[in-house]
């Protein structure tokens, strides 16, 4: 059995950290409905994702692809947000773009509690989490689902050596600031995070 990467351990270690901090409120049930309207969203959110960017690949490649993803990929997710009165968007630990997809304290512990579960054997399509945390701003429904490294996905956040030349050049161009490649097939590439205030 290998040990995990150092940047693996690292992220395990700052998991940890946040849990024995108390960064993270749990244990209240959480209603049933307000699972379903957050199951429902996030799944909605990666339906239409993934269909806009099915189009681009099949009209024109994935060139196409990555100006989807920059431009109208937020724009579905403002959509969607607006229709649940929610936050829906996409996050992960290597965001291709800082400004929009680096998440928040409890959702990189979660993310990185992914990490942590795939790595002891669970698939990363089965991931979610779910709890009702108080904020100073209120209470609020938080819920994520894991985003699997896919086969359609590995000529953009793929392995670097599965990257074509124009691939890079085009990320470079669009995401000067990008850190989402070199995720391996079968691993967490982000989640979908949803979160909604709740009635005291």
């Amino acid at each position: 059995m290998t040990s995990p990467s150092p940047r693996t351990a690292s992220r395990f270690a700052l998991a940890a950290l946040l849990l024995a901090a108390g960064a993270v409120q749990g244990g209240e049930e959480i209603p049933r409905a307000a699972l379903d309207e957050a199951r429902k969203a996030s799944g909605e959110l990666v339906t239409s994702v993934r269909g806009e960017l099915m189009k681009a690949i099949e009209a024109s490649g994935p060139l196409r692809a990555i100006v989807v993803c920059k431009y109208t990929v937020p724009e579905i997710a403002s959509s969607v947000s607006r229709r649940y009165g929610a936050r829906v968007t996409r996050v992960s630990l290597t965001p291709r773009n800082p400004s929009l997809g680096w998440g928040d304290a409890w959702e990189q512990k979660v993310l990185m509690d992914f990490d942590a579960r795939v790595e002891r054997g669970e698939k990363p399509e089965n991931l979610e989490h779910a709890e009702i945390t108080v904020e100073p701003s209120g209470r609020f429904l938080r819920y994520m689902k894991a985003l699997p490294m896919s086969q359609p996905c590995l000529h953009c956040p793929g392995p670097t050596e599965q990257i074509s030349e124009s691939i890079r050049q085009q990320l470079a161009h669009e995401y000067p600031h990008d850190r989402a490649t070199g995720v391996a097939l079968g691993k967490v590439r982000g989640a979908v995070t949803y979160k909604k205030p709740i009635a005291p």
